[in-house]
């Protein structure tokens, strides 16, 4: 082969070499751009991380919808895109399957296959195939679809089921996947990052042997996350929900104990959801995380103290953002709002708020905790109300339901915590309400709203008691 030959190879070969790598950074900044939307969304229903060293590899969660058995759920997926992405649909499979043993769906398997038809593992009629105009967001959404009111209709063949066992078993179905929720997508994962075992106590420390040498600990035990702290607020959000679900299933179902779930037609050896109902263990379980994440809570004020004993950057740079909103409000004459800090700790913020005329809260003296972790921003602060109030965004145990603009700034936080509480008229979102029986008081007939504001007008009124 002459010289020349082997020169215009050589740049064949080059332009071939950059040109996929310019489609390989075409198909990462897309990526990434699109991480980021979904980063920047309000929508509380999905959420995002992605390796740094590969944004290819995502990781997701997606919360149950409300009024479906997987109601407030929080069902994790990994996604992979390939080199063809977007021409072609990324790679995803359901994590939140009990270990493989657990099939949540006629379409989320055991094994993690999502059958769908956008990402080609299911075929579906004309024009639900995957088409590059489609992306990340669009995959979620539809991944949440498959949550259903009826999951059972989504079965192939069953979707216009009408007999009486069918409707036996869609009852069946719908009440062990509420189980399920609770047990696998809900408890486990939150279990494993607190690293307790089912019956409360502690997993042992990692360098644990048997007598024979062997780890005592399994895969799981040094359990991270990048959506553990998420889990841990959507817990204290909606814990009143997951205790009243609890209770409410635990009449439906029968007090034998270890009551066997049904099998459905369509499920089959390895793709099954199959156990027995335990309501009381459930209740058991779902206190003692509840009383795990608090105390965490607590001993972040600890662990808080000695990172300013330290100078920790964390302790000045949260110490500098409090005097910055303090002298912002002494600037901007905002009376409604006085801030202090609890012993003089950057990560225990108080807020005194004093109920502006033509809100909600006229008159009233509200006292709000936020405490903060010394890995702020990554965990999120966690906010209490010291003052009873019967509102749709503060839960019986005083956890305050908000969403600030930007996560790793204290200034945000403060505003959104303000604008629940003030918030007359929300828009109907079981997500925010957290607060089961304002919500129904709130939510129902006239009178019902006038019986909530009632009380709401009571507890401001008790406040300066």
């Amino acid at each position: 082969m002459s010289d020349q030959a082997i020169i215009r190879i050589t740049r064949v070969l080059l332009s071939l070499s950059s040109l996929l790598s310019e489609l390989r950074w075409t198909n990462t900044r897309l990526g990434f751009k699109e991480i980021k939307q979904i980063e920047q969304n309000a929508d509380l229903s999905i959420a995002v991380s992605y390796e740094d060293s590969d944004i290819r590899n995502v990781r997701a969660i997606i919360l149950g919808p409300p009024e479906t058995p997987y109601q407030f759920g929080l069902f994790e997926f990994t996604i992979k895109f390939g080199k063809e992405y977007p021409a072609k649909p990324p790679s995803v499979k359901a994590v939140t399957t009990n270990s493989g043993a657990c099939r949540f769906s006629p379409n989320l398997y055991a094994g993690g296959k999502v059958c769908l038809s956008i990402l080609g593992t299911w075929t579906g009629e004309r024009g639900e195939q995957w088409s590059s105009a489609q992306g990340l967001e669009s995959v979620l959404i539809s991944i949440q679809s498959l949550m259903s009111s009826n999951p059972y209709e989504n079965e192939p063949g069953y979707e216009h089921a009408k007999s009486s066992s069918d409707q036996t078993n869609m009852a069946q179905y719908k009440a062990k996947i509420r189980h399920e929720t609770i047990r696998i997508a809900v408890l486990q994962p939150l279990e494993e990052a607190l690293d307790l075992l089912p019956d409360g106590t502690n997993k042992p420390p990692p360098d644990t042997f048997s007598e024979d040498g062997e780890s005592s600990n399994d895969e799981d035990s040094t359990y991270d996350n990048p959506f553990n702290d998420l889990r841990k607020r959507r817990f204290l959000w909606y814990y009143e929900s997951y205790s009243q679900l609890i209770e409410e299933e635990s009449k439906d179902i029968p007090t034998k104990p270890q009551h066997q779930f049904q099998r459905m037609p369509f499920e089959s050896t390895g793709n099954t959801m199959d156990g027995h109902f335990d309501y009381p263990e459930l209740k058991r379980r779902l206190v003692l995380l509840k009383d795990k994440i608090m105390e965490e809570t607590e001993n972040w004020k600890v662990e808080g103290l000695q990172a300013k004993k330290d100078e920790l950057g964390i302790a000045v740079n949260l110490q500098r953002q409090y005097e910055q909103i303090v002298e912002s409000l002494k600037h901007h004459k905002n009376y409604s709002i006085d801030l202090s800090l609890a012993d003089d700790n950057p990560f225990v913020w108080r807020i005194t708020y004093f109920g502006r005329p033509t809100t909600p809260l006229e008159g009233g003296i509200i006292k709000i905790r936020i405490h903060l972790s010394p890995r702020f921003p990554e965990e999120q602060p966690r906010v209490f109300l010291e003052t009873r109030l019967s509102h749709v965004r503060v839960s019986k145990e005083g956890v305050i339901c908000y969403s600030p603009r930007k996560i790793d700034e204290m200034r945000h936080h403060v505003e959104a915590i303000v604008a629940a509480l003030e918030d007359e008229d929300p828009p109907y979102d079981p997500r925010t309400t957290v607060n089961p029986e304002a919500s129904r008081l709130f939510w129902g007939t006239p009178e019902d709203r006038k019986k909530y504001k009632r009380t709401l007008r009571r507890d401001v009124e008790r406040s300066v008691e």
